[in-house]
């Protein structure tokens, strides 16, 4: 049996969940620490039971992976979980835990100081509270590969997207510089930005559905992007033929950033 670990901030659904699957299907043995509410834990533990039919070794976290004393908790629990010698080879940053409001309007249901900071803090730099802790845990592999997910909202506009276009600017340069100072210890660190996907996130989004008509018009390929295309992508980084790509951003939008 595999000794490598594949560890997934974010699994329960959209693109983390369907990472999972594409993994565990490759023979990664699994980690998921999600944070839902029970009212929605039947779906959400047949996905899981699905991935655990794949043969692999399985565990999930119902936990808040932000909050400093329960990251801790956590990564307690998952170095005791993990079998001698096995480590984590790929670690996917997913957590979509942002504030969507406009930064004006004339209600008083605005953009805050605060907000900024909650969307910053759960989409941006706990990828690096969870890599250090990781690493200073040496739970990482010696080839690790660490994933997160950005938008084009890295750099175009949108009403009410400012909280999470300042936290996807932000993963994208913990990513650069995680890629450049964990080099020696064996990290590669990448972000995909992905196309527009039908998710339960972007459902969040004000005006969501002229999001997806404005993409199908883009997009050359005719069709929106899946999270599995994004978890094809994400396999395609942790083999042994990737191990040169680092910091960097790759587009799987099939061609829809073009237009």
């Amino acid at each position: 049996m595999s000794k490598d670990w594949a560890l997934i901030l974010g699994g329960s659904n959209g693109l983390g969940l369907a990472t999972a699957k594409k993994l565990a299907r490759h023979g990664f043995n699994m980690i998921i620490v999600h944070r839902d509410r029970r009212t929605n834990m039947d779906e959400i533990e047949r996905d899981f039971q699905e991935i655990s039919s794949l043969g692999v070794q399985f565990k999930s976290f119902n936990r808040d992976a932000i909050q400093p004393e329960k990251r801790e908790e956590l990564l307690s629990e998952i170095a005791a979980f993990l079998p001698e010698g096995h480590k984590i080879k790929v670690l996917v940053h997913s957590i979509a835990k942002g504030n969507l409001k406009p930064m004006h309007a004339e209600s008083e249901y605005v953009l805050t100081h605060q907000d900024i900071e909650i969307t910053f803090e759960a989409m941006a730099l706990s990828l690096y509270d969870w890599t250090k802790e990781l690493h200073e845990r040496k739970l990482f592999h010696e080839d690790t590969r660490i994933i997160s997910f950005t938008s084009e909202g890295n750099t175009k506009v949108m009403p009410g997207y400012g909280a999470v276009s300042v936290a996807k600017v932000a993963l994208e340069a913990l990513t650069r510089n995680i890629a450049l100072e964990f080099a020696p210890a064996g990290i590669k660190a990448n972000c995909i930005q992905a196309g527009v996907t039908h998710t339960k996130s972007l459902a969040m989004i004000p005006g969501y559905g002229k999001l997806m008509q404005h993409a199908l018009k883009r997009n050359p390929q005719g069709r929106l992007t899946t999270p599995e295309d994004v978890a094809n992508a994400v396999y395609l980084l942790s083999m042994d033929e990737a191990k040169w790509i680092t910091g960097t951003v790759l587009k799987v939008d099939g061609g829809e950033s073009l237009g």
